[in-house]
């Protein structure tokens, strides 16, 4: 039986937490008008019913209904810390920062300045997520409901926004396990960003999803029979189409060939407990034969960000290939809703009543990890551009995980090398690096790696990096310590060819006590003398002296020089480094 809604809950509970918010909320927009016409308080419930339906707290739902009153309707943050206690005005007061930002466009300057805004924009969240999660799932609510109405807005705005929603808040819903909804804004974002291209696979899949989901509709009884008479029930088996932004990626891989994704609509089978997973796998492939290389444990070995499920891609009836997907609900729930399931299901185990946001930003590594570059990125460069690309390469793009031979996982972005993969297991190792072992196999430094690749690193001692690597390097730390290893050895050289002594050169008429009058005046100065060698000009009676001494300070030796001209039968007199 589904849940009550946000607005259900807020009229049976007046007094409860929800419904004071959600009465505060309503009246403090009164009047006020969204640019589809609706009334404004449509967005804050609307966002607190995308919360709600990820079950988040009261505090959390109360929150997203205030979220655009300190912002939008002049109320202050302390009279919804008086109202609604220091969490929710916590909350608010982290949704109001981040919603700070507004973008602009049309002139270069004003290309410079949304790339600036969207840097910062993206350092503020990330100190959000470090902070406390819930901020960032009320944002991102918020930004679900905002695409969704995004019609309404003028072109050059929409695709501002899309464009944003698809760099920034898909990936970070897609970092926080949280599939449907990084899902979901790909999609939304999608129609905005390729017009054309949206318009083309709407009219081109149709046929083809309809009749992959005619052919799974007919074989799901079957799936359902033979797991059943194998003493497996099913919770629930569920046909899952491929979205719309995804496909397209893929079909960039598979040059627009619609006929090669045969995972345009798959089949989900959900079951109760771990051990029913494979032995649901077990029955399936007894009965359809797998194709090679397409069976996936992301069980035994979970994705960078906690994806749980195993795949499988079988010869079904009628000898057509078939994705098939087994979880438990737990895995569905936390594959589905990411970190936010995580939650729920960490505070039904806890004996605390709950569990904070804080709490749970702490026991995510990955978080913490995001705020440190963020704040080595952020002292190391001015370029909002740059940083936004060093986070995009570290954090937001596609993900792969390597293994160690001792079977640590490596989690790196996709487009890694194995040279990123020794620099994330040590610096050392990679910097000594001069091949790799890939699945047994001896590849070069720049080989592309995939995920489930076992990789070695060969090493040799006494290896320096190679200045070529960064040709090649994905990641932010393998580069780092390319370069200060290249700054390192540039030093030395710029050391070693640094001056170590002078020659002072002494033109002068011969004469009896020359040398002693020159040699005791660079004497006095206290510089050391290391050889004299004296010359006769060419052409002329005048003598030429060379003078070797052990400094390189210019200021003590040109006093020397002046002194030396202003001994008698001197005619010039000057110096060079050595």
């Amino acid at each position: 039986m589904p849940s009550p809604s946000v607005k259900t809950i807020a009229h049976s509970d007046s007094q409860g937490l929800i419904g004071r918010a959600y009465s505060f909320a309503e009246r403090a927009h009164a009047g006020q008008k969204r640019k589809t016409g609706e009334p404004y308080f449509n967005h804050p419930l609307a966002a607190a019913e995308i919360l709600h339906s990820w079950q988040m707290d009261d505090a959390t739902i109360a929150a997203a209904l205030l979220h655009d009153t300190v912002e939008d309707t002049g109320v202050p943050l302390e009279t919804i810390k008086k109202e609604f206690g220091a969490d929710v005005a916590f909350l608010v007061d982290g949704v109001t920062k981040l919603g700070h930002i507004k973008y602009r466009g049309g002139s270069e300057r004003d290309e410079e300045t949304a790339v600036e805004n969207k840097a910062e924009n993206l350092r503020k969240m990330i100190i959000a997520l470090s902070q406390d999660l819930r901020v960032v799932f009320i944002k991102l609510a918020d930004r679900m409901h905002n695409m969704r109405t995004l019609a309404a807005l003028p072109p050059a705005k929409q695709r501002r926004i899309a464009l944003e929603t698809d760099e920034i808040y898909a990936s970070i819903a897609y970092r926080l396990g949280m599939h449907n909804v990084s899902g979901e804004l790909q999609d939304l974002a999608f129609p905005y960003l390729h017009p054309r291209e949206y318009e083309w696979l709407l009219n081109a899949a149709k046929e083809h999803y309809a009749a992959r989901l005619r052919y799974l509709e007919k074989i799901k009884p079957q799936v359902r029979k033979l797991l059943e008479s194998h003493a497996i029930i099913p919770i629930d088996i569920e046909i899952r189409a491929k979205r719309y932004s995804s496909l397209y990626k893929k079909l960039l891989k598979r040059d627009m060939d619609l006929g090669r994704v045969h995972d345009l609509v798959a089949m989900r089978v959900i079951v109760n407990t771990l051990p029913e997973c494979y032995a649901a796998l077990g029955v399936i492939h007894e009965a359809w034969p797998p194709l090679p290389r397409r069976i996936k444990d992301y069980i035994a070995m979970p994705k960078p960000n906690s994806y749980r499920s195993l795949h499988t891609t079988v010869i079904g009836p009628d000898a057509k290939q078939v994705e098939i997907q087994i979880r438990t609900k737990e895995m569905h729930d936390e594959n589905e809703h990411g970190v936010a399931a995580h939650w729920l299901y960490k505070q039904k185990r806890s004996d605390e009543p709950t569990m904070s946001g804080k709490q749970l930003a702490r026991d995510i590594s990955w978080v913490q990890q995001l705020r440190h570059w963020q704040d080595r990125l952020a002292e190391s460069t001015q370029n909002p551009e740059e940083f936004l690309q060093a986070m995009k390469v570290e954090f937001f793009t596609d993900r792969i995980f390597a293994v160690t031979p001792r079977g640590d996982v490596i989690d790196l972005p996709a487009g890694s090398t194995p040279i990123d993969f020794a620099y994330r297991v040590h610096s050392e190792i990679g910097n000594a690096a001069t091949g790799a072992k890939v699945n047994g196999i001896l590849m070069p430094l720049d080989t592309v790696l995939k995920s489930g690749d076992v990789v070695e690193i060969v090493t040799q001692k006494g290896k320096k990096p190679s200045e070529d690597w960064l040709r090649f390097a994905k990641t932010t730390i393998a580069r780092d310590h390319i370069r200060l290893a290249f700054r390192k050895k540039n030093a030395r050289s710029s050391l070693l060819a640094q001056p170590t002594r002078a020659e002072i050169r002494v033109t002068a008429e011969d004469r009896v006590g020359l040398i002693k009058d020159v040699s005791g005046t660079i004497a006095q100065s206290r510089v050391g003398i290391l050889s004299f060698h004296g010359e006769r000009a060419k052409g002329g009676t005048l003598h030429v002296n060379k003078i070797e001494v052990r400094s390189t300070d210019k200021k003590k030796i040109e006093r020397i020089v002046e002194k030396l001209r202003a001994i008698a039968g001197v005619k010039e007199a000057g110096y060079r480094l050595l």
